[in-house]
């Protein structure tokens, strides 16, 4: 059995998924909310507007899977928002079913991540695990 085969390694890679996404999500989140990366289409975004909201659950949400804390249903409710995000914002410019074509990949991508993070939890590196009394040694924590 190969090291890429053990099965030790699979919580680990699970919360190295979670981590990258999460981060990958609070830039969205902070691009919206606090103009760091600055994107041009959200100067003077109202906070209560769909797109402010939105930013509110990437960035609180995407701190906590960064974390790994209540992993399972923050990644939930992030899988619905970004399902929600793609329906509204993506699919009514076309093609709704290649969204390669209507910019919508990274809305279907984490959708689904986070869809997966939901089912199968934080993995062995996430405070769900510790929080859980498991050690991170990866042993046994898969569903954290």
């Amino acid at each position: 059995m190969s090291i890429l085969q053990s099965p030790a390694l699979a919580p680990r890679v699970l919360s190295v998924l979670r981590i990258v996404s999460a981060y990958l999500l609070l830039q969205h989140g902070s691009a919206k909310l606090f103009g760091v990366p600055h994107v041009d289409l959200f100067n003077g975004l109202p906070l209560f507007s769909l797109i402010g909201v939105a930013g509110i659950l990437e960035v609180v949400g995407g701190a906590l899977l960064l974390l790994g804390l209540f992993t399972r249903p923050v990644a939930f409710v992030l899988s619905g928002q970004l399902a929600f995000a793609y329906f509204l914002g993506h699919a009514p410019s076309g093609n709704v079913l290649v969204p390669f074509l209507n910019q919508g990949e990274a809305a279907v991508l984490f959708s689904f991540v986070f869809l997966y993070l939901a089912a199968a939890g934080g993995g062995s590196w996430s405070l769900d695990a510790w929080r859980a009394g498991r050690t991170p040694s990866g042993a046994g924590t898969a569903g954290a």
